[in-house]
Order: C-alpha cells, then sequence, then structure tokens
C-alpha cells in the first residue's frame, strides 16, 4: 500500500467514526431529557471515572495514554451538548443576561474615578482616555483603588494589569483575589518614557534619575550612555517628575509620560528613550457594579481548579468544544495553599454569544470555584 491507499483507509474509518458519534449524541440528547424531567444533574462524576476505568482495560498497552484523553474529550463535549440541550442557565448567566439588557447605551462621561498615583500618572492619562471629564481622585497603592472603588468612594477605578515589555502586574492579580468587582472597560496605553528636568538643567548636568523601577529598566540602553548616573526607584512615575520639581537640587532628573512636564514645569530633555517603541501598558476599568457596555467581546474569569490530573486541560477543552477563543492565561498561587493556583482567563468571545451564556452556567462542574470579573470591550 501506499500513502494514498492509507490516507483512503483513513477516511473510510473517520466515515464511520461521524456515524457513531452521531449515533452517541442522539443517545445523549435522550439523557438529557431524561435527567432534565428527572432533576438530574448532567455530570456524573462517578460515571465517568468507571467508563474511563473500562475504557483503560480494553486499550492496548501501547494506547493507554491516548485514549482516555480521547474519551475525556468526549465526555466534555456530551456534557456541553446535555447543557445545551436544555437549555441549563445559571444564576451567573441571568445577572449577565440583565446586565446586557438595564446597562445604559453610553459610557459615562463625568464621573468619580479612583487611580493609584499623583497628577501626571499614566493610570490617569488612561482615565482621561477612557473617560470625557473624570473627577480623578489619586490614592497611595492599588489596594486603596479597590477600597474606594468598593466602599463607594469611587464609582470607578482604573488599574494596570499588564505591559507589553515587563508583563503582568503580580499585586493586581493578587487583589483581584481579595476584592469583589466587575471589569466594564480595558484600555491599551502606549507608553513613552521621557527624561526630564527643571528649566536651565542640561543632560550633561545630570547626576540622579528618579522613575518607577520598570521605568527604569525599559530605558536601560538610554540611561548606560549617561556618565556617573545614579538610578533611583520611586513609587511611580508621575511621583519621580513631582520629586524633581520640589527637589532644591540642579542635578537630578525624572523619566516620566510628556504631560508631566507640562503639570511639574520641566523641561524635557530627550524624548521617547525606551527600549523600544512597542511599549504598551493595559489598564482596566472596575465597577463595583455590574455593568456591560454594547460592544463587549471580551469576559474575563477567575477560577479555582481542582488539584487533580488534567484539570487544567479539562476546563481548556470546555473552551474548545464551546468555539471559545482565550486571549490570556494567567495563573497565581494561592496564598497559604500548596501547589494551588488561581487561574485567570481572558475569553475572546461576545457576550451575546449563546456559548459563552453556556460556559457559565457550566462553570460549577469545571472549577472548584470561580469569580466572573464581567464583559467588556477594548479600547486603544
Amino acid at each position: 500500500m501506499d500513502l494514498q491507499d492509507y490516507r483512503k483507509t483513513i477516511d473510510e474509518i473517520d466515515s464511520r467514526l461521524i456515524r457513531l458519534i452521531t449515533e452517541r449524541m442522539d443517545v445523549v440528547s435522550s439523557i438529557a431529557e431524561y435527567k432534565k424531567k428527572n432533576s438530574l444533574p448532567v455530570l456524573d462524576s462517578g460515571r465517568e471515572k468507571e467508563k474511563l476505568l473500562s475504557v483503560l482495560e480494553a486499550t492496548p498497552d501501547d494506547l493507554k495514554e491516548y485514549t482516555p484523553l480521547f474519551f475525556s474529550l468526549l465526555f466534555e463535549l456530551s456534557r456541553s451538548y446535555q447543557n445545551r440541550r436544555n437549555g441549563n442557565l445559571s444564576p451567573l448567566a441571568e445577572d449577565i443576561k440583565r446586565a446586557v439588557n438595564n446597562t445604559p447605551q453610553l459610557f459615562p462621561s463625568n464621573v468619580s474615578v479612583a487611580c493609584q498615583g499623583v497628577l501626571g500618572a499614566n493610570s490617569q492619562i488612561a482615565c482621561d482616555k477612557l473617560f470625557r471629564y473624570p473627577k480623578t481622585m489619586f490614592f497611595s497603592s492599588f489596594e486603596a483603588v479597590f477600597s474606594a472603588v468598593d466602599k463607594g468612594l469611587c464609582d470607578y477605578g482604573v488599574i494596570p494589569v499588564e505591559n507589553s515589555s515587563a508583563g503582568s502586574v503580580n499585586s493586581v492579580y493578587d487583589l483581584m483575589m481579595k476584592h469583589h468587582f466587575y471589569i466594564v472597560r480595558s484600555i491599551r496605553l502606549k507608553v513613552d518614557h521621557n527624561l526630564m528636568a527643571k528649566p536651565g538643567v542640561r543632560l550633561e548636568d545630570i547626576r540622579t534619575v528618579y522613575s518607577h523601577e520598570q521605568a527604569l529598566h525599559q530605558c536601560s540602553a538610554f540611561l548606560s550612555t549617561l556618565e556617573n548616573v545614579r538610578l533611583i526607584p520611586c513609587e511611580n512615575t508621575a511621583a519621580a517628575a513631582k520629586k524633581v520639581s520640589e527637589s532644591s537640587l540642579d542635578d537630578v532628573a525624572a523619566l516620566a509620560s510628556e504631560p508631566c512636564a507640562e503639570y511639574y514645569g520641566l523641561n524635557c530633555l530627550a524624548s521617547s528613550v525606551q527600549n523600544t517603541d512597542n511599549n504598551y501598558t493595559r489598564f482596566i476599568c472596575i465597577s463595583k457594579k455590574l455593568e456591560i457596555y454594547p460592544g463587549a467581546d471580551r469576559t474575563s474569569l477567575m477560577m479555582i481548579l481542582p488539584h487533580t490530573q488534567g484539570s487544567l486541560y479539562k476546563t481548556l477543552s470546555r473552551f474548545y468544544a464551546l468555539g471559545i477563543n482565550l486571549n490570556k492565561l494567567e495563573s497565581r498561587p494561592l496564598p497559604n495553599k500548596e501547589f494551588e493556583f488561581m487561574f485567570y482567563f481572558d475569553l475572546d468571545t461576545p457576550v451575546y454569544s449563546p456559548a459563552l451564556l453556556q460556559l457559565m452556567g457550566e462553570l460549577p462542574t469545571i472549577c472548584d470555584k470561580h469569580q466572573y470579573l464581567g464583559s467588556y470591550s477594548e479600547v486603544f
């Protein structure tokens, strides 16, 4: 036999598989109807475990690592099909539908917004792009921003979650586990770092540069060209600019965003000095209330999965079975738990998709604990 003969045989086998899968799903449909009529849960863990063991016993040794994966995916698809046939919607799915119907058509323009840092911080720049007339309140930490929103001191908060060169802001992901909130929008902001000093100070006069630790790292190539210069980290870039403006010294400079020069009366000595021009930070806008504005095409979830073999694989299989694309997967260790993690997912799917609502109904069956973080759109 040549290759074409083998392929023809494979095609014939696949045709039989399709007929068998169709026949199996017909029976699954009947099972779904029976379970609905008799108020039985879709998931029967004992039956699935028993079935996998029988599959293993019937499988040749050289295929034992493959067939359980195949049947596990088949079980995921069967459960998904049963939920779809029965129209199962969880309370969370109902909340999402209500939010879609009740949220105003237009994003708010004149509201109170919490930001970390001081005037000129990148969080404030992101805030000004999200809201037309924000009443911005500044706080010293990300924790304080979450608390301000949680206590109703501010309507919204703007928080950075990841940078294209420095990666995720891990402390924010830890705070996500602690606070209950919803993401209502996100924005991807291009970040340019500029070296600025007080009027009259020249580049060759500089002996100390202040900025956020990440900004200093992102401008390492430029900073290496400056001779005899100390690099001192600050809590953020805007605070660095403020520190320089208030300093009695004339040999200090800051790496900060362009608006900081105007806010703090500084002169720009060098523009866009970051190592790469492709430097973006993603910010999320959070609210205590569930609001879903028109055009929401991204959903964020946090899940604590069982500490068992294949739990993440089964979750990803469910996304695949429902045709839901995954934009981001992040894991964070759970405090005081050994080898247990929280997984953060960004799903690329419209909030109006029946598949997303179905997934919301199936979450309790695929994870120990979950938190829906919102459905929203991202602006640039």
